[in-house]
């Protein structure tokens, strides 16, 4: 039996407890599955590739058929240089559906051999995105209840703040 194995990829700027779900949602269902990391030089990131790898790997790290890699470029050509047969993305919302459903069909007609795979995330995480926890954490405000704490307390530190009290 062949194993099958599903790309997960994302910016990860940072990792959420959303992400963590739909990671975890994912190896239920897959064999293997790679958190793909972009480089993202398109996009000014709060962290270095590094760090949001390390932040991935740590908050994934009981979950032993996940690995977590760095891509650069399509992700469809990642995908493909794998074997990776599955792409999974998740969906919040309509919006999401909208955007992510044009981007599974151009995927499609650059890699007929992979399939998309949407998932949502469990109800306490659907408004949970990376950019919101970024922008809340830059005011001041409390992101502990959305991400890790491992990931809380490198957002305090590259934010230069102390965990409260």
């Amino acid at each position: 039996m062949a194993h099958v194995l599903a790309i997960y990829p994302g910016t990860f700027d940072p990792i959420t407890l959303g992400h963590e779900d739909l990671v975890r949602r994912a190896a239920r269902l897959f064999d293997r599955v790679i958190v793909a990391v972009a480089i993202a030089h398109h996009k000014k990131t709060l962290f270095s590739l590094d760090e949001r790898m390390e932040m991935a790997r740590q908050a994934l790290a009981d979950c032993p058929q996940v690995q977590v890699e760095s891509f650069e470029g399509l992700v469809t050509e990642f995908t493909a240089a794998r074997g990776g047969t599955a792409m999974v993305r998740g969906l919040r919302s309509g919006t999401d559906f909208d955007y992510e459903f044009q981007l599974a069909g151009m995927n499609r007609a650059l890699v007929p051999g992979v399939e998309t795979v949407f998932l949502t995330p469990a109800s306490q995480y659907q408004f949970i995105s990376s950019t919101l926890v970024r922008e809340i954490g830059t005011l001041g405000g409390d992101v502990a209840q959305f991400v890790s704490p491992g990931v809380h307390e490198r957002l305090l530190h590259k934010l230069g703040r102390t965990a409260a009290a």
